[in-house]
C-alpha cells in the first residue's frame, strides 16, 4: 500500500518532537531575567488536592464530548466523530508542551497606552517544552499551587476547545486535515485569545474588563465561531438527514461532562474555597434550570419532551454559566440558565443556521450560549465596576466591544485557518467516502457489523 507523504511528514514531526525530549534541558528555577517569573514558596496543600481533583474532571470532559457527540451522528460515522474529540487529548497537549503554554502565559508582549502596559501574547519561547515551570507556585499566577499544576489545568482547557468545533463539520472531514487544523487554532486563535483574557496584562481583562470565570469566551465563543467559520468553509453534507444513533451515548456523555464541568468552573477559583464551593453551587443549578427550560419549550412549541433534549439544554446551561460561575450568585444562575435555553433553542431549530448544516448545532449551543454567557456576565457580575449592575453602562460597553472584538477575532481567524488548511490538504473527503461513512472511509472501523452498516 502506497503511504501519502502528509502521513510520512507527520510521523517525521512527532518523531523530532518526542526524541528532542531527550536532549532538552528543562530548567526549573524561574528566570531571574524577568521579574514575573519570581516564585513563592507559598503551597497550600488543601488548594493543591483540589486543583489535583479538577484538573481530573476536566480531563474527563473530553471522552465525555466525545460520547456526546458519538451518540448524536449517523450509525457510519461514530467512531470517526468519538475520535476526533479524543485525538484532541494527543494533539493538544503535545503543542501545550512545547509552545502553547507559553503563548498563553508567557513574557507578555503587547503595548503601552497611557501609563498601562497591554499584551495580546506571550512570548513563544518562554516556557518552551516547560523551561522554567517548576513545584513551586507563581507569584503572580496560582500563588498556592506549583506552578506545573497551573499549566497541566490550564492544558485541559486548550484540549477540549478545539474538540467542541468538531461536531459542527461531522460525518464530512478529513482526518488529517483537522489534524492540521486543530494545531492551528491551538497556537493562532485559542493561546492568544487565552492570554488576552486570563494573563494579568492581557488586554481584553487588564483593559477592557473582561469577566469570564472559566472560559465562557476563551473556551465556549471561539470554538462556536471557529465551528460556524468551519461549515461555511467545508459546505454541506450530502445527506443532512441522519438519526441519531444512541441516544444512551448521549446520555452518558452529559453526564461526564456535567460531572467534569465542576471541576472546569469550581477549579477555575484556582483555591479550595467559598468562591469554588459557591461555582459549584451556580453551575448546577444553571444547568438544571437549562434543561427544564429547553424540554418544556420544546413542549408548548409541539416537540415531544425528548432525552436527546434534555441533554442539549444542560449543556447549554453550563456553557451559558461558566464565564459568570464565580461572580454571581446561585438563584442568579438559574436566570442564566433559563434565557440561554430559550435562545440557544430558537437558534437550533432557525432556518437560518439549518442552512449551513452545523452537523451538530455547536454554533446554537456553544457559540450563542457562549455569547448569552458574556451578556448576562456583563449585567450581572459582582464586584466593584465588574458589570451592568455593579459600575454602570460604561463598564457593561467595554464588555460588548470586548465581545464584538472576540466575535471577529475567532470568526475571521479560524475562516482564515480553515482556508490555509484546506489549500495544504483538502478537508473535504471525497463524495464516495462520505457515502461509505467516515469509520469506514477514515479509519477501517465500524460501530456495527459491516452488513449491518447500510
Amino acid at each position: 500500500m502506497k503511504i501519502e507523504k502528509r502521513w510520512i511528514i507527520s510521523f517525521v514531526v512527532i518523531s523530532i518532537v518526542c526524541i528532542s525530549g531527550l536532549f532538552w534541558e528543562a530548567p526549573l528555577e524561574p528566570k531571574t531575567v524577568h521579574s514575573q517569573f519570581g516564585t513563592t514558596d507559598q503551597i497550600v496543600a488543601a488548594d493543591v488536592a483540589w486543583m489535583l481533583t479538577s484538573c481530573c474532571l476536566v480531563l474527563i470532559m473530553t471522552p465525555g464530548l466525545a460520547f456526546f457527540y458519538g451518540g448524536m451522528v449517523g450509525k457510519k460515522n461514530v467512531i470517526s466523530t468519538m475520535l476526533q474529540s479524543f485525538i484532541c487529548m494527543g494533539v493538544v497537549t503535545l503543542i501545550w508542551v512545547v509552545v502553547g503554554f507559553s503563548l498563553a502565559f508567557g513574557e507578555p508582549l503587547g503595548v503601552q497606552i497611557g501609563e498601562g502596559f497591554y499584551s495580546f501574547v506571550g512570548d513563544p519561547s518562554t516556557f518552551t517544552f516547560m523551561d522554567f515551570v517548576g513545584v513551586l507556585p507563581h507569584k503572580d499566577i496560582a500563588k498556592t499551587v506549583p506552578f506545573m499544576l497551573f499549566a497541566l489545568f490550564q492544558m485541559k482547557f486548550a484540549v477540549i476547545a478545539p474538540a467542541i468545533i468538531t461536531g459542527s463539520f461531522a460525518e464530512r472531514v478529513r482526518f488529517i486535515s483537522y489534524l492540521l487544523f486543530i494545531c492551528l487554532f491551538s497556537i493562532f486563535i485559542y493561546s492568544p485569545l487565552c492570554h488576552a483574557v486570563w494573563y494579568p496584562t492581557g488586554i481584553l481583562g487588564s483593559f477592557f474588563g473582561v469577566k469570564d470565570f472559566a472560559g465562557g469566551t476563551v473556551v465556549h465563543m471561539s470554538a462556536g465561531f471557529a465551528a460556524l467559520a468551519g461549515v461555511l468553509v467545508l459546505g454541506k453534507r450530502k445527506n443532512s438527514n441522519h438519526v441519531p444513533t444512541n441516544i444512551p451515548f448521549v446520555l452518558l456523555g452529559t453526564g461526564m461532562l456535567w460531572f467534569g464541568w465542576i471541576g472546569f468552573n469550581a477549579g477555575s477559583s484556582m483555591e479550595a474555597n467559598g468562591v469554588a464551593a459557591m461555582a459549584f453551587g451556580t453551575t448546577t443549578t444553571a444547568s438544571a434550570a437549562a434543561m427544564l427550560t429547553w424540554i418544556f419549550f420544546d413542549r408548548i412549541n409541539g416537540r415531544k419532551v425528548s432525552a436527546l433534549g434534555a441533554c442539549i439544554g444542560a449543556v447549554v446551561g453550563l456553557v451559558s454559566i461558566t464565564p459568570a460561575a464565580g461572580y454571581v450568585t446561585v438563584p442568579e444562575s438559574m436566570f442564566f440558565g433559563f434565557v440561554a435555553a430559550l435562545v440557544s433553542n430558537y437558534a437550533v431549530y432557525s432556518k437560518y443556521l439549518h442552512g449551513v448544516d452545523d452537523t451538530l448545532d455547536v454554533f446554537a449551543c456553544h457559540g450563542v450560549g457562549g455569547i448569552m454567557g458574556m451578556i448576562l456576565t456583563a449585567i450581572f457580575a459582582h464586584g466593584e465596576d465588574a458589570s451592568l449592575l455593579h459600575g454602570g453602562w460604561g463598564v457593561f460597553g467595554h464588555h460588548m466591544t470586548a465581545l464584538l472584538l472576540v466575535s471577529i477575532y475567532t470568526f475571521f481567524g479560524a475562516f482564515l485557518l480553515f482556508k490555509i488548511t484546506n489549500r495544504i490538504i483538502p478537508m473535504r473527503v471525497t463524495e464516495e467516502a462520505e457515502k461509505m461513512g467516515l469509520d469506514l472511509s477514515q479509519h477501517d472501523e465500524t460501530l456495527f457489523p459491516i452488513e449491518c452498516a447500510d
